[in-house]
């Protein structure tokens, strides 16, 4: 098991920057690959990112690619969304979701665990 919250949302001008942290509770936080995702109102769930357990591997949707970036600190439990470039777009809640090492992919399936959400506003 592991519980999640996430932190550092807020409203940020078009172009500007935002990092976002999970930390995660227990002991096995480097057992599980960390995920961040996306909703905008009205609109589904969007993978975002995610980064493998060692923090070796990373893999980013195409609609942020080259602006965020996902690393994490397994020392501390936690996991960050560096967001830059930010656009309207990019208004949603923020959500970090883990799933164990056993699934060898990093894709947007098989995530168990989530966090509570954090909102970014992105203004024009």
């Amino acid at each position: 098991q592991v519980q999640l919250v996430e932190s550092g949302g807020g409203l940020v001008q078009a172009g500007g920057s935002l990092r976002l942290s999970c930390a995660a509770s227990g002991r096995t936080f480097s057992s599980y690959h960390m995920g961040w995702f996306r909703q905008a109102p009205g609109k589904e769930r969007e993978f975002v990112g995610a980064i493998s357990h060692s923090g070796g591997s990373t893999y980013y949707a195409d609609s942020v690619k080259g602006r965020f970036t996902i690393s994490r600190d397994n020392a501390k439990n936690t996991v960050y969304l560096q967001m830059n470039t930010l656009k309207p777009k990019d208004t949603a809640v923020y959500y970090c979701a883990a799933k164990p090492r056993v699934w060898s992919s990093l894709d947007e399936y098989n995530f168990g665990f989530w966090g509570q959400g954090t909102q970014v506003t992105v203004s024009s």
